[in-house]
């Protein structure tokens, strides 16, 4: 899910973003200080977004490791960012920010659903920000409008490889989780008719 537009110009701080998150009809984004408005999700971005987090929910089913979708805030303490990542996985015990159990702090994997309007925060700035977490160890972009998925692994040093993957026989492997997610999994029931060749 992605920043769609400002909310105010006015600055906020943590517990009235929260107060206002808690009446909202839509989900924010907050920034240092800031307030942004979340985009809504295509039909595509809702299954690709499903089919992840049902394979990694029923591959980590018996291991210390747990699954959050879109609902789920991310609180990135470095960079003073409330986001909503599309799916999320935390291993070992999960870490709440402020005593709240709706703001995890420690995810290894972070997924994201690329859309044409945020595609350029999710690959840049929102990457930038994700690699201050320190428990961060993979993050996954994933196109809706073809079948091409990005995995960026730490590789330790402040360094992250790149691997991609565009054909429906591969495996995407998830190193962070001890799993493999097929890309035939990731995009069952997704229409990808627009895709170019």
């Amino acid at each position: 899910m992605a920043v769609a537009q400002r909310q105010q110009t006015q600055y906020y701080t943590v517990d009235e973003y929260f107060a206002l998150e808690e009446r909202a009809e839509y989900r924010s984004e907050f920034y240092k200080g800031e307030i942004f408005a979340m985009s809504g999700g295509s039909a595509n971005h809702n299954r690709i977004s499903l089919n992840i987090a049902a394979g990694l929910s029923s591959a980590l089913r018996g291991k210390p490791c747990e699954v959050f979708i879109a609902d789920m805030r991310l609180h990135v303490k470095r960079r003073q960012l409330y986001t909503y990542p599309d799916v999320m996985a935390v291993c070992g015990k999960t870490e709440f920010a402020h005593r709240r159990n709706d703001t995890v702090t420690n995810p290894v994997l972070i997924v994201e659903v690329l859309s044409p309007s945020t595609e350029n925060y999710d690959r840049g700035k929102k990457f930038e920000y994700y690699r201050t977490i320190e428990t961060l160890r993979e993050y996954v972009l994933i196109d809706q409008q073809r079948r091409y998925v990005e995995r960026y692994q730490w590789v330790g040093l402040g360094r992250w490889e790149l691997t991609s993957f565009d054909e429906a026989d591969q495996v995407v492997p998830l190193t962070s989780l001890d799993i493999d997610l097929s890309l035939a999994s990731i995009y069952e029931r997704v229409d990808l008719k627009s895709e170019t060749t």
